[in-house]
């Protein structure tokens, strides 16, 4: 019996500490448990990265258990077939493939959902057994060139600062991160730390104005993709200023003058930097004064650094900014480059990127290759590095792979020029996907699929993004034929006849044999070095407690925070700053073209495969959006809450219009998470241009030209089901309710009979009643099985948009008297009470205009608000939406009565 079934056995109520399974933080989760479900969760107060703190999305993990289309078993052709069939047929597919084409004319394509266990073997089989580079993972998508700065500067892909330095230093600098939603608790501990300390000062540069702004003693919205003028004008700052660290740089620092020199002649001066920065100079020196006179300073980068044409070269203008002042290896000093994914560094550990090999050592090393050879008893090392994410995808387009295997990620929504992605696993002759959903979008063109175990029924570790080792605990029975990634990676690499090095009997055994290949032949060389949890028994892996790499010596000592001896991992020892020339994106608008941005919103992870299965989570932002600024809505002719379509690459994307000047004029922000499966066509990554990092391969997701125009609606509205349905409809959003699901929906082409169309699309409707307009503008329609509410279908013209509220969507399911069918039909309960409003606060599902009565009654402050409505006193999500509304909100009546 494994871990899971031994903790799942047990039926009496539970605790069991585990991890989270969302973002880069890595928060410590309570899980309480009982007859295989989970009960509740609740922040792990013992754990370093969250101090018991959740965000809304952690605090829901217990709602997103349960998600639809769970995958039961594994699939050929689209049928159902036994684990024998399955996997003995794709080991097939891939040794005639191998022995017809070579090794390169396979690939495997990973994830940063996977565990180390599950990355260190599939790293393993493809680069060791198999022969070929050919393994990458979605990391490329997120935080390829944070690596190659990493290496090029450091030596090794080495994240050298934490989490505490947050609240240690005297000034931050968040580039490109909307921390506030993308790293919720981390952000928190910032917003904490301010408060006890109000001499910390906060900088954002971000071209929006994000709710991370909303602790800024600073907001630069400078211009997309100006980063590294930015950078480069603040190291010629600090050099006109005399404000180096001149001992620093000559004890541990090399390439200094020439760094500077390519710094100077790009942007010698602040005017300069303000020019290309596209702000004003005065805020510009602000910034470089805080930097250049505080004695700490952590700069934190995310994707909007990364996820570039020029990302390592920007990540290198930061680092170089630090190393000029000595400004790391310090409390409260580092450059910080925050994790995406909850493994991402994890994978980065193992190789799961094709550039690397294994435990942070390097393709193309010949010392590398025979330490690993040699370890892994693998004659057949790959030697060569593999193809970056977009190339492997261009070259199973061109049929130079033939066989691909992704696992645990959906790059048909994920990856630049998506439906290109798309249509190459359509070409390709064998494509395996494994995962816990069924119906992605990728899973879709599979011609094999195995079902995975997900959060909660697995056992392995991640390592967030300040390098803390955690273990996500299995402590579910997994339903169905669900098998862990690392046990279907092993039987399928034993069906291609490597007998030996893949048997292994537990995730504890492949965490043993990673941790020992960390320290084979290490002798200081590395410094990802684990090689003291090497000899961990079975006990202690699966009680293992957050831990710190390096960890060489003993298995309790760990380094938070490293470089403090000024010795790094180059090949003399040395930090090496990098000339950066800095460039510009290089996609350029043409005819009325916007910039289109895209980023993650509050309350959903990725894909929304599992995030998207809870309704809280969904109803925060429910719909697919445009932020758009309002002189270019006006240009457009697009009012607030107007539907738009974007255009590029002949893909296309729909989203309600957010008029807002939280962009800059000519630009737009979109966010990356709907699918085909709830949206008709919102993924925003088909019109992002396959442009890459020449020196990482990540492509630049954050500056692609796209055509907008006002979608011209016939008709619009919405419906509610019990059931999922796909509307005829070319726009429509599946929104999932409590009890069944809301659709809103736009055509262009009239409908001349409503009556037809609704039953047409519900035929096995007993009961009907409905009104109709005299101009077939206006309908409403209310359909009945056995008295209990199944369809309701609200149509308005054009230019009119009906109207929703929360009474009605309760109502679904539920049995309705002929006494209350007109209250059904008109929409309102006849008691008049008022809907609550757009959901600011997830977790206690407030309202904004629950929320702005209280404001107006005096509630006028974060904390009265939390003492009156509760909202942002559990996750702290949605505190910056909540100081929105407060700001916005009139003054109280003079003589008005406060609530008690």
């Amino acid at each position: 019996m494994n871990h899971a079934n031994l903790i799942a056995s047990n039926t009496s109520v539970k605790d069991v500490n585990t991890t989270c399974c969302y973002c880069g933080v890595g928060c410590g989760v309570t899980a309480t448990v009982g007859h295989n479900k989970i009960i509740g969760v609740k922040g792990n107060s013992a754990h370093p990265a969250n101090k018991g703190k959740l965000c809304v999305k952690g605090s829901a993990l217990h709602e997103t258990q349960d998600f639809s289309d769970r995958l039961l078993q594994p699939m050929v052709s689209g049928a159902p077939s036994s684990w024998e069939e399955a996997i003995a047929l794709g080991a097939q597919k891939f040794k005639d493939t191998i022995n017809t084409y070579g090794p390169d004319s396979v690939a495997f394509y990973l994830s940063g959902q996977l565990l180390t266990e599950d990355y260190y073997i599939a790293n393993k089989l493809m680069k060791g057994f198999i022969g070929s580079g050919n393994v990458d993972t979605n990391s490329r998508l997120c935080m390829a060139s944070a690596v190659v700065a990493h290496k090029r500067a450091f030596g090794e892909d080495i994240v050298p600062g934490c989490y505490e330095d947050l609240e240690k230093t005297d000034v931050i600098l968040l580039v490109g991160s909307n921390m506030a939603y993308t790293h919720p608790v981390v952000y928190q501990r910032i917003v904490k730390a301010k408060k006890s300390r109000p001499t910390l000062k906060v900088v954002v540069l971000d071209p929006r104005k994000t709710p991370t702004c909303d602790i800024a003693d600073i907001h630069l919205p400078i211009r997309p993709g100006s980063d590294a003028f930015f950078f480069n004008g603040l190291l010629s700052y600090l050099a006109t200023e005399k404000k180096l660290d001149t001992q620093y740089i000559e004890k541990y620092c090399d390439n200094f003058e020439q760094t500077l020199s390519a710094a100077q002649s790009q942007v010698s001066n602040t005017a300069q930097a303000a020019i290309m920065c596209d702000t004003d100079e005065k805020s510009i020196v602000s910034v470089y004064s805080l930097f250049a006179n505080s004695n700490t300073a952590v700069t934190v980068f995310s994707q909007g650094i990364n996820q570039s044409s020029s990302g390592v070269d920007k990540g290198n203008a930061i680092i170089n900014c630090h190393l000029a002042t000595g400004k790391i290896g310090r409390e409260g000093a580092a450059p910080f480059s925050i994790t995406g994914q909850p493994n991402a560094m994890g994978g980065r550990e193992v190789g799961g990127l094709a550039t690397q090999l294994a435990a942070h050592m390097n393709m193309g090393d010949n010392t590398a290759h025979k330490i690993v050879e040699d370890f892994w008893q693998a004659p057949n090392l790959a030697k060569t590095e593999g193809l970056k994410a977009v190339d492997m995808f261009k070259a199973v387009h061109e049929g130079k792979i033939k066989a691909i295997w992704i696992m645990a990620t959906n790059p048909v929504v994920t990856m630049p020029d998506a439906n290109f992605v798309r249509e190459a696993l359509r070409r390709c002759e064998t494509v395996i996907v494994s995962d816990c959903i069924g119906n992605t979008d990728t899973a879709k063109e599979a011609d094999i699929v195995f079902p995975a175990t997900t959060w909660g029924e697995k056992t392995g570790t991640v390592t967030n993004s300040e390098r803390c080792i955690s273990l996500q605990k299995g402590f579910l029975t997994a339903p169905g034929e669900a098998k862990h990634d690392w046990q279907i990676l092993a039987e399928f690499a034993q069906a291609m006849g490597f007998n030996e090095g893949f048997n292994y009997q537990s995730p504890a055994e492949i965490f043993r044999e990673h941790a020992a290949l960390s320290g084979y032949r290490n002798n200081g060389t590395r410094c990802f070095d684990i090689s003291a949890l090497a000899n961990l028994d079975d006990h202690d892996y699966f009680n293992l407690k957050p831990t710190y790499w390096p960890v060489s010596n003993n298995p309790t000592t760990s380094n938070k925070r490293l470089f403090r001896d000024g010795h790094y991992y180059t090949a003399n020892r040395r930090a090496q700053l990098v000339a950066v020339t800095a460039q510009f994106p290089k996609a350029v608008p043409r005819n009325g073209d916007l910039m289109m941005n895209t980023g993650r919103i509050r309350d959903q992870w990725h894909t929304m495969g599992r995030t998207g299965s809870s309704s809280k989570l969904v109803s925060h932002t429910d719909e697919p959006y445009i932020d758009m600024h309002p002189q270019n809505a006006t240009l457009l002719g697009i009012k607030p809450g107007d539907l738009a379509e974007l255009s590029n690459r002949n893909a296309h994307y729909f989203g309600r219009v957010n008029v807002t000047d939280s962009v800059r004029l000519g630009e737009i922000f979109v966010p990356i998470h709907w699918n085909d499966n709830v949206a008709s066509s919102s993924r925003a990554d088909a019109l992002v241009n396959a442009i890459t990092d020449p020196l990482c391969g990540q492509p630049e997701f954050k500056h692609t030209p796209v055509t907008a125009k006002a979608f011209q609606p016939a008709w619009q509205g919405f419906m509610l089901t019990t059931t999922a349905v796909t509307p005829p409809s070319r726009y429509w959003s599946k929104i999932l309710l409590q009890q069944g699901f809301k659709y809103r929906l736009a055509d262009t082409t009239p409908v001349t009979d409503w009556p037809r169309w609704v039953r047409e699309q519900f035929p096995n409707i007993e009961q009907w009643s409905e009104v109709l307009d005299s101009h077939n503008q206006h309908y409403k329609a209310v359909g009945y099985v056995e008295d209990a509410v199944v369809i309701t279908l609200t149509i308005s013209p054009s230019n009119t948009i009906a109207e929703e509220n929360s009474w009605l969507e309760n109502q679904l399911g539920q049995l309705c008297d002929s006494g209350n069918r007109f209250a059904i039909l008109a929409g309102r309960p006849n008691n008049g009470l008022e809907d609550a409003g757009k959901i600011i606060c997830s977790c206690y599902q407030m309202g904004e205009k629950t929320i702005t009565e209280a404001i107006n009654a005096g509630h006028n402050t974060t904390e009265k608000l939390g003492e009156k409505l509760k909202c942002g006193t559990n996750c702290g999500s949605c505190i910056p939406e909540l100081n929105a509304l407060i700001g916005n909100a009139a003054q109280p009546v003079e003589g008005s009565v406060q609530p008690a």
